[in-house]
């Protein structure tokens, strides 16, 4: 595996640790960052409440999107799920152009899939493998 970025420099996908939806969107993006780009923490984390605030955004406990902070700015729901696709491999890049879609009609999609991610996938522990561990804040 390639030497991973600075922690300090790296993207952080911030998710929902009680959401089994979030935890397999999680590995979805491990399997196909073999770069190794991005770093992860569990909303509900001290590391997630400090890159939030960092963001100027507020580490509100009941907050439960997808959020991904990169280079200081904190980006949430279709935003921040397209900004990942375009660092990971394959073809998911080709999935940013969607970015031109005004986020009033992409963020209601997001927030489609959002309200029933419980039902999509019943609740689960996300356990990084040995290989993957260094890139979760736990702090």
């Amino acid at each position: 595996m390639p030497a991973l970025p600075p922690p300090s420099s790296a993207p952080v996908v911030l998710y929902d640790g009680d959401c089994g939806f979030c935890a397999r969107s999680v590995q979805f993006i491990l399997r196909r960052d073999r770069r190794g780009v991005f770093r992860f923490a569990a909303l509900q984390s001290p590391a997630a409440a400090r890159l939030l605030r960092s963001a100027g955004r507020n580490p509100d406990p009941a907050l439960t999107t997808f959020v991904l902070i990169e280079n200081g700015v904190a980006y949430d729901r279709s935003t921040a799920a397209l900004r990942i696709a375009r660092k990971l491999d394959a073809l998911w890049p080709l999935a940013y152009a969607f970015i031109v879609v005004p986020r009033a009609w992409r963020d209601p999609l997001y927030d489609l899939v959002a309200t029933r991610r419980h039902r999509l996938a019943p609740p689960s522990c996300l356990l990084p493998t040995p290989d993957t561990r260094e890139r979760f804040l736990n702090e």
